[in-house]
């Protein structure tokens, strides 16, 4: 299980700006994940949220940069289920990437909650519904307002 080892943290966002990106495509999962960041940054004291949908994952690190320009952090929320052509491996690939050098070229924390899985059994355990064994949304928002705060960005 890949929550296993994980740690426990808690943070005290108070004051900063948070947005959240998220994707449209498979709207349960979606519900769960925007429900658990949303859950993690009320419980880290942030009150100050963005939230944009695009139309799916492809469309999240172009939110992401231009939403990284006026926020302390941004929470990119996606999922990607393995269908029969290489095409879930070009989205994954250019999400990862592209939120990966949102986050280097402009210094704001980035939380990674794009879930790519091989079934939507594995995405729907998870998105933090109940019954699901992990809360990605919460993880990368929790994540996200972590590193702004040991980055000193906010």
């Amino acid at each position: 299980m890949s929550g296993h080892g994980a740690p426990t943290i808690a943070v005290d966002g108070t004051g900063l700006r948070a947005a959240v990106v998220a994707a449209s495509w498979h709207e349960q999962v979606m519900a769960g994940l925007l429900d658990g960041a949303a859950r993690a940054l009320a419980e880290a004291g942030v009150v100050d949220v963005t939230t944009v949908r695009v139309p799916g994952t492809f469309e999240l690190p172009v939110a992401a940069a231009r939403l990284a320009g006026t926020h302390d952090l941004v929470v990119a929320l996606g999922v990607v289920i393995r269908g029969g052509t290489p095409h879930f491996d070009y989205v994954c690939q250019a999400a990862t990437l592209g939120l990966t050098e949102v986050a280097v070229r402009t210094g704001v924390p980035v939380g990674f909650g794009v879930l790519t899985c091989d079934t939507e059994d594995q995405a729907l355990d998870r998105a933090g519904l109940p019954g699901s064994v992990e809360d990605k949304g919460h993880e990368a928002a929790t994540a996200a307002v972590a590193t702004a705060l040991a980055l000193g960005t906010a």
